[in-house]
């Protein structure tokens, strides 16, 4: 029975419009507003609207009260990529590869890595 409801729940999101999501996402921040992982879910779906100053907003916010949630760091300055600021990309790629390197995040810091060399060489 519980197989059944967790189908039943990811059906209904995969239908779900991305203004409803955002919107849930919302609700939820109002009740936790410090969730980095809502926060980071709320950016992304942003993203996927194409509102990338919304999106660059909810990863710069997160990151600034939670600086070691490093997947953030790649998306954010992905973004910083689209609007052809190479500099805050690069800023936000070596600050992500320090925060990574910090937690032991081998895999977070060489994606990070790759990145910023795509960029900078």
């Amino acid at each position: 029975m519980q197989l059944k409801a967790a189908n039943i729940r990811r059906k209904d999101s995969q239908t779900e419009k991305p203004m409803d999501r955002i919107e849930r996402l919302k609700e939820f921040l109002a009740t936790s507003p410090h969730d980095s992982f809502l926060k980071h879910a709320l950016a992304l779906e942003y993203v996927k609207q194409g509102d990338v100053e919304a999106a660059k907003e909810c990863f710069e916010d997160l990151l600034r009260e939670n600086e070691n949630y490093i997947g953030s760091y790649y998306h954010l300055a992905k973004l910083h990529e689209q609007c052809n600021a190479k500099d805050d990309a690069i800023a936000v790629y070596i600050k992500g590869m320090e925060k990574a390197k910090q937690a032991g995040d081998d895999h977070a810091y060489r994606e990070l890595q790759a990145a910023y060399e795509d960029l900078t060489f």
